[in-house]
């Protein structure tokens, strides 16, 4: 089966990613809730579950009134995080499958923590599959990381990036614009870089979203994919993808 992810804006660039399956949907992380309520209605469709990547503030600001709204949709939360927070729904973990009731097909639970210690992210099979990865892995970059350390997150974004290629990446947020300018400062010589850039840059003009990408596009554009190549860290002179994603993250974190 095939799904097409649709995002719904919010905010000043977050994306609240829906996937439908006949008249059942599915959305996550619900940072406001009357755009998704609205958006139900306006297709008809029965919203049957909510995922939840992590606590962030503009991932979970509309599950309440989300829920008052549709309170038989079955919600998936991440374990607490360090800060203590705690959601109220099914605590999911690493390698479980869900399938909500009228869900056809299982949704794979991955645990990638970095930019928490408790984000998750969902892989729903079809053909192609689609990855809700919240804000570990971006167009072009990855999250910051406010909890977890360099290795968590590059053990994150490897685990992602061997994927099949054709796998649809569904990011929360926006950043593709921004994130090509810092890949290009990396890689000024990746003509796939220069190309996607013009794409990107023509979407965005005509407000169109740059998402979702896919592995194999991130593969070629993504520095933070791109650190076990030894060109990159002879450019960089950093001795392992370890030390080039941990000095790659600092530069973005200041650029």
């Amino acid at each position: 089966m095939a799904f097409i992810p649709e995002p719904i804006p919010i905010l000043q660039d977050n994306y609240i990613w829906l996937l439908r399956q006949g008249q059942q949907a599915i959305i996550v992380d619900p940072g406001q809730s009357d755009p998704v309520h609205q958006y139900l209605l306006a297709h008809q469709l029965t919203l049957c579950a909510i995922l939840i990547t992590h606590q962030h503030p503009d991932h979970i600001g509309g599950l309440a009134q989300l829920r008052s709204h549709w309170p038989d949709a079955a919600v998936y939360v991440p374990a607490p995080s360090i800060h203590g927070v705690q959601l109220d729904g099914i605590q999911v973990q690493d390698g479980q499958y869900l399938q909500p009731h009228g869900w056809s097909t299982p949704i794979q639970v991955l645990a990638v923590p970095g930019h928490t210690l408790n984000h998750l992210a969902y892989l729903q099979s079809g053909t192609p599959a689609v990855l809700l990865c919240g804000d570990t892995l971006f167009s072009a970059g990855c999250g910051r990381l406010f909890e977890g350390t360099p290795l968590q997150m590059l053990a994150s974004l490897q685990r992602l990036a061997a994927l099949p290629a054709d796998t649809l990446v569904c990011c929360a947020h926006e950043y593709t614009l921004a994130n090509l300018k810092f890949a290009l400062a990396v890689e000024p010589e990746n003509q796939a870089l220069v190309e996607y850039q013009l794409t990107a840059e023509n979407l965005r003009s005509n407000d169109l979203p740059t998402l979702p990408t896919n592995i194999g596009l991130e593969l070629q554009i993504n520095p933070f994919l791109r650190c076990a190549l030894p060109e990159l860290q002879q450019r960089w002179q950093q001795p392992d993808p370890l030390a080039l994603f941990t000095f790659l993250r600092q530069w973005k974190n200041n650029f």
